[in-house]
């Protein structure tokens, strides 16, 4: 299944996306609830497996596929081109930092520069939504915890990355955690651990990677982020960025106002954003 929220900002309906169709939820579930814990601990995904409506075509916004989830969880460094392009050595381990749940923008919408930090850069992921609760899961269980597969762009302000030794208000700001377009489920990517994924800015190829080459796969990343860290339904965990970002180019390549980002994903399709 392709799961999707479509409508005006704050007001998106869940719905099935079907050979460029879409399937409106509410329209067969009155009571069904926007997707996020709700929706993944009642079962739903369960539910709307049975439906059979073949949708309609809609000229409607997209939004995140994940209503305000508790947390975003990134992983630093886990590939090793871009561990190698930043002068960095091998995580021995997931070297995890968080986004906050205020940076969750729609596939299709602007991302907007910061006025306090500037570098503003770059990063394709792949990302995991959680759909059950867990705590210390086992490495060989990882994939009963996972909904689905969705797009992220990593925005990052690196001025204030590398300002503040951290990397949470670098990663935090407003817009700058597009999500998108879908949420596929598991049972539609025959291998996750075998998908092509790219960075194009203004038509550009910057980024050209593979999942198969992050050195911590999602079960690895999973049991260790779960080991302390209860995850709950609706959470994300973006995987990582293949090498190609524009702060370690020389010379650095920055966004500005006017540039288009578009972050694709084999299988899962792509997020287009303007920068404003």
């Amino acid at each position: 299944m392709r799961l999707i929220r479509f409508g005006k900002k704050g007001k998106e309906k869940p719905g099935l996306l079907k050979d460029n169709r879409i399937v409106d939820l509410r329209a067969v579930f009155p009571d069904i609830p926007d997707i996020g814990e709700e929706f993944f601990r009642d079962g739903w995904l369960e539910k709307i497996a049975q439906v059979t409506d073949s949708g309609n075509e809609m000229d409607v916004r997209i939004g995140s596929p994940v209503n305000r989830p508790s947390k975003i969880i990134c992983l630093g460094k886990n590939y090793l081109e871009h561990a190698r392009e930043g002068g960095f050595d091998n995580p021995e381990k997931p070297l995890i930092f968080c986004k906050a749940p205020n940076a969750v923008n729609g596939p299709f919408d602007p991302v907007i520069m910061p006025k306090s930090s500037g570098q503003v850069d770059w990063e394709v992921e792949l990302a995991i939504v959680i759909g059950k609760e867990g705590k210390r899961i086992k490495n060989k269980d990882a994939f009963d915890y996972i909904a689905g597969f969705t797009i992220m762009n990593d925005v990052s302000a690196r001025e204030a990355q590398f300002a503040d030794s951290q990397w949470f208000r670098g990663k935090s700001f407003d817009t700058f955690a597009p999500l998108g377009p879908v949420i596929v489920t598991c049972d539609e990517l025959e291998d996750v651990n075998n998908l092509s994924l790219c960075a194009i800015v203004d038509g550009v190829i910057m980024q050209d990677g593979n999942t198969r080459d992050m050195i911590f796969d999602i079960p690895s990343i999973i049991e260790n982020i779960s080991e302390d860290i209860t995850l709950i339904p609706g959470d994300i965990i973006s995987t990582g960025t293949p090498s190609g970002v524009g702060i370690f180019r020389d010379p650095p390549i920055v966004l500005k106002p006017g540039n288009v980002v578009e972050c694709r994903i084999e299988k899962i399709g792509s997020i287009i954003n303007q920068v404003v």
